[in-house]
């Protein structure tokens, strides 16, 4: 019996994205997650007394920015080494554009994949026959798969490849191939990588599965992340998923529907927070809020959201400070029943409406609309290349700005009754 450690992704000293410019951001966290979270496999790995560590592609993140990253990975393989524990890499993308695997000279105990054909590792004592290739170019559209050698006979036989199968929503297609590529080699378990969100492709005969990245590292790098740690008995195999991650990311939606009070607002706001907090115990968490629903705040939280994010900050004070902090919030409610306007807003209501129509419908105006966006868009490149940025880029995207205005409007015009 012997274990390994399956995990890919660790995108190493790439930037976390979102919280950065919050006041009350956890910046040391923030700059040291990917790393904090290397450290915890090498401690876990010892703690399992693994045999060896596969590393499904992309450790590194493109090309190398700072000498330290390149110095900090040998200082953690050296501490395998001393270990006793192996470790086995596969390129991905983001490693063929990196300086750091074409001048890094490595540890005795690290051994990277060849990058112009399929390789073998084999370690005798534990009987087990490694398979890969690693990537030689940033973009490689072949399937790999077809060139890995037959399984080896009476030796638990390892695939190991960066690649997103048949193409996965948010990732490009990389040395695509099919499931039944993979089983047709007899391999008993495939270790991939390049998708960043932990999946079970195929529990058994073989077992394939990506382990997701080590560290989520915006808001699309959602929930638990870590690696996938394998017990092996002869040619049987079990997995379990162990957390590595020093900061946790969710996307988190807030129904208000029937909320009247601020009361309400806060009461719904507390309870979220405290179920996040009982589900993920000791870990930090980054959230992005949207509430949805009917409500009769609705008006009051287009017309007032400051007063609101406020309320929000105060919440998190009250149940999770220093383990909760919120990256955005969007306000997608709507009113409860159509609002019926005083006798004394009617005509002002009624204009705002024949306004907003004549709008939506002349093309002339749209058109001149979306170019003085573009142009002002063009002086904010560092806002519209961020996380979640609103880009204006269409004809529909303005129709939907220009009806997002009139609640707004509305709001502002029907609050308080006046």
């Amino acid at each position: 019996m012997f274990k390994f450690i399956h995990c890919a992704d660790l995108h190493l000293d790439s930037p976390m994205r979102g919280l950065s410019a919050r006041d009350d951001a956890p910046v040391e966290m923030i700059r040291s997650a990917t790393r904090e979270a290397f450290k915890k496999l090498v401690n876990l790995a010892s703690a399992e007394k693994v045999r060896f560590i596969i590393i499904a592609g992309d450790l590194f993140d493109g090309d190398w920015p700072d000498y330290s990253t390149g110095l900090f990975f040998n200082r953690i393989m050296s501490a395998l080494k001393d270990l006793g524990i192996d470790v086995y890499i596969a390129q991905g993308n983001h490693d063929a554009a990196s300086n750091i695997t074409r001048h890094l000279v490595l540890p005795s105990n690290v051994h990277q994949f060849a990058t112009d054909h399929a390789q073998t590792f084999v370690i005798d004592d534990v009987k087990v026959a490694l398979h890969g290739q690693g990537f030689a170019a940033r973009e490689v559209r072949e399937n790999m798969v077809l060139n890995y050698p037959d399984a080896l006979p009476d030796y638990f036989n390892v695939g190991v490849l960066h690649t997103s199968l048949e193409g996965h929503e948010g990732h490009e297609t990389y040395a695509p191939c099919s499931v039944t590529d993979l089983i047709h080699k007899h391999y008993d378990y495939w270790a991939l990588g390049h998708v960043h969100k932990r999946q079970v492709i195929r529990e058994a005969n073989p077992c394939i599965l990506y382990p997701g990245n080590l560290q989520g590292r915006h808001i699309r790098e959602t929930g638990d992340k870590g690696c996938t740690l394998v017990t092996v008995n002869g040619h049987n195999l079990t997995f379990e998923h162990r957390s590595l991650d020093v900061l946790r990311w969710y996307l988190v939606d807030i129904d208000l529907s029937g909320a009247e009070q601020h009361e309400d607002f806060v009461e719904r706001v507390i309870r979220t927070f405290q179920q996040y907090r009982e589900e993920n115990p000791g870990s930090p968490l980054a959230l992005r809020l949207q509430f949805y629903g009917p409500t009769a705040l609705h008006g009051e939280l287009l017309a007032d959201s400051d007063y609101f994010f406020h309320e929000i900050d105060n919440a998190v004070a009250m149940t999770a400070p220093g383990q909760i902090w919120i990256e955005k919030v969007k306000f997608a409610t709507s009113y409860p029943v159509k609002t019926e306007p005083s006798s004394s807003q009617l005509n002002a209501l009624s204009k705002l409406e024949m306004y907003i129509n004549d709008a939506q419908n002349d093309e002339d105006f749209l058109q001149q609309f979306l170019h003085d966006i573009e142009r002002v868009q063009l002086r904010l490149k560092a806002y519209t290349k961020s996380d979640g940025a609103t880009v204006i880029g269409s004809l529909q995207d303005v129709k939907t700005l220009i009806r997002d205005a009139q609640d707004v409007l509305l709001a502002l015009m029907t609050k308080g009754g006046h």
